[in-house]
């Protein structure tokens, strides 16, 4: 059974950090592509990055050297690691593989 596990949301202040971690099982994660999504209250899920089997990385605009999307094959394992973050930062956090499945999403939250 394939499965993603998400962790790592939370609260914090306008310029903090976090890192978001994303668990895989079922399949065999080294080959797939990863990719971190978001949905803000109100608004489309987005893509903000996303990672090949080859660790090549793309990001959406709004992200651009602030976050980092990166892997680890032998823990299964893609992270996120958001730097400077912002208000509009704030959002649900999926992970999700190109085999097709998607996590639950953690909440991420930005705010004084």
């Amino acid at each position: 059974q394939v499965r993603l596990v998400e962790s790592g949301g939370g609260l914090v202040q306008p310029g903090g950090s976090l890192r978001l971690s994303c668990r895989a099982s079922g399949y065999s994660f080294s080959v797939y592509s990863m990719a971190w999504y978001r949905q803000a209250p109100g608004k489309q899920r987005e893509l903000v990055a996303r990672i090949t089997s080859g660790r090549n990385t793309n990001y959406a605009d709004s992200v651009k050297g602030r976050f980092t999307i990166s892997r680890d094959n032998a823990e299964n394992t893609v992270f996120l690691r958001m730097n400077s973050l912002k208000p509009e930062d704030t959002a649900v956090y999926y992970c999700q593989s190109d085999i097709g499945a998607w996590g639950q999403g953690t909440q991420v939250t930005v705010s004084s």
